[in-house]
C-alpha cells in the first residue's frame, strides 16, 4: 500500500520539476522588442464632422510621435474605420518649405 501511496507523489514531483524548468526558460528568454523605434505614446482624442458624412469622426494625435489617425464606427460592420492618417512632423516641415 504504501507504494500506491508514492506514486502520486513521484509524479507530482516530476510535474513541478518540469514546471519549474518552463518557468526558467520563460524567465531568462531574450525579450522581444517590436517597436523598438517608437516611444511610447500619449494621447489626446477630438470628435469632430466631416462635411457630407453623416457619422462623426474622431481624430486620435499621439503626441509622442506626431501622428495623427482618423476613426469612425461603422454600424454596419460593428468595427471603427480608418479614415485618415497624418505624420505632422513630415506636415509642418512642409509648411516650413513652403513659406520660404
Amino acid at each position: 500500500m504504501s507504494s500506491r501511496r508514492r506514486r502520486p507523489f513521484v509524479g507530482l514531483l516530476a510535474l513541478n520539476g518540469v514546471l519549474l524548468i518552463a518557468l526558467g526558460a520563460v524567465t531568462f528568454a531574450p525579450k522581444a522588442d517590436a517597436q523598438a523605434g517608437r516611444s511610447r505614446g500619449t494621447y489626446a482624442m477630438v470628435a469632430g464632422t466631416v462635411k457630407g458624412q453623416q457619422m462623426p469622426i474622431v481624430y486620435i494625435v499621439d503626441e509622442a510621435n506626431a501622428e495623427l489617425v482618423g476613426l469612425t464606427w461603422d454600424e454596419q460592420k460593428r468595427e471603427l474605420v480608418g479614415m485618415g492618417y497624418r505624420n505632422l512632423l513630415t506636415d509642418a516641415t512642409e509648411v516650413g518649405r513652403a513659406r520660404n
